[in-house]
């Protein structure tokens, strides 16, 4: 086998709809404000009862069965996630416990908004080196508990959710080469840190950086999966804001492209964000099978990371 590609995906989001009229009664906003600024309408929030590890697993255990697979099936299994509570057992760990999973390697990874595309990548250099055959990655995070509701600047983005993929080794490669990177000094933009735990950010810091730096790292990962970015079929960009989105998927040249919104229904769900966009995309036949989509996650530490990957 010379490569990696996603054979499945699915995703999972908790049943309770946070809309933009529930949180004018929280602080001091509005549908119109939160619409303008950031372009969500809602988003989704687990309850006490509802931990990472079970969203992770919800919508893993779709993209397994997306990909006909049993979870003996799966050798690795690696989570991205920024919002777990507890350090051991690990969240992957514990999402192989959910499923039933035998002996599979289980890992977590947190570069927060970030995290699923160096997980995939992570995943997909796995399988090349065959050290596994079939990877499950997941990225899953529950903003809500790390989030300030007095705070009308950040509690506004946020929501819960999780989505996979299963990769698997195949003939030809379907997860391009990653192109990854950060900005150390500037990791103090995005923050996840005290106690309890607290998410904030230098929006206007993160904005500039978002739709002037990354654009040509974003098509960068393009040229190193030898294509042009006028060639991909879809978009799928963190979703943060679509403030953020659109221009910056305008700056990429993608103008062939379906672009993912999904942050306007979502919201922010960091390491979830881009495969619960991506499986959203494939549940309704707005990609097909095939079809090259670049993945590009940014965020947290002033992280990003980026692929090209073929539609399962």
């Amino acid at each position: 086998m010379n490569g990696s590609r996603i054979t499945a995906v699915g995703h999972y989001q908790p049943a309770k709809v946070l809309t933009n009229e529930d949180l004018a009664g929280l602080v001091d906003t509005s549908d119109e404000w939160i619409r303008t600024r950031v372009g969500i309408r809602t988003r989704h929030i687990a309850g006490p009862d509802e931990p990472v590890d079970e969203l992770a697993a919800h919508a893993a255990a779709k993209a397994l069965a997306a990909a006909g697979l049993a979870p003996g099936d799966i050798d690795l299994v690696v989570v991205a996630t920024s919002t777990a509570v507890d350090r051991s057992p690990n969240t992957a760990a514990r999402v192989a416990a959910r499923l039933g999973m035998s002996s599979p390697a289980a890992m977590d990874l947190n570069v927060v908004c970030a995290g699923f595309t160096h997980a995939l990548a992570t995943a997909d250099h796995a399988v090349r080196a065959g050290a596994s055959v079939r990877a499950l990655v997941v990225g899953a995070d529950k903003m809500s508990d790390v989030t300030d509701w007095s705070d009308r600047t950040t509690c506004v983005l946020v929501g819960d959710g999780a989505g996979a993929a299963v990769v698997e080794a195949s003939r030809e490669p379907g997860i391009g080469p990653v192109l990854w990177g950060s900005v150390p000094e500037m990791g103090h933009a995005v923050r996840i840190e005290g106690q309890p735990a607290r998410f904030a950010q230098e929006g206007q810091s993160v904005y500039r950086w978002a739709t002037t730096r990354l654009p040509p790292i974003a098509r960068g990962a393009c040229e190193r999966a030898g294509l042009a970015p006028e060639d991909l079929a879809a978009v799928v960009l963190h979703q943060a804001n679509l403030r953020i989105i659109e221009p910056l998927a305008e700056k990429i040249g993608a103008v062939n492209a379906v672009v993912a919104r999904d942050v306007t229904d979502s919201g922010n769900t960091s390491a979830a964000s881009i495969p619960l966009a991506l499986s959203k995309l494939v549940e309704r036949g707005t990609i097909g099978t095939g079809d090259p989509v670049l993945l590009f996650g940014f965020g947290g530490n002033l992280s990003y990371a980026g692929q090209v990957v073929r539609c399962p």
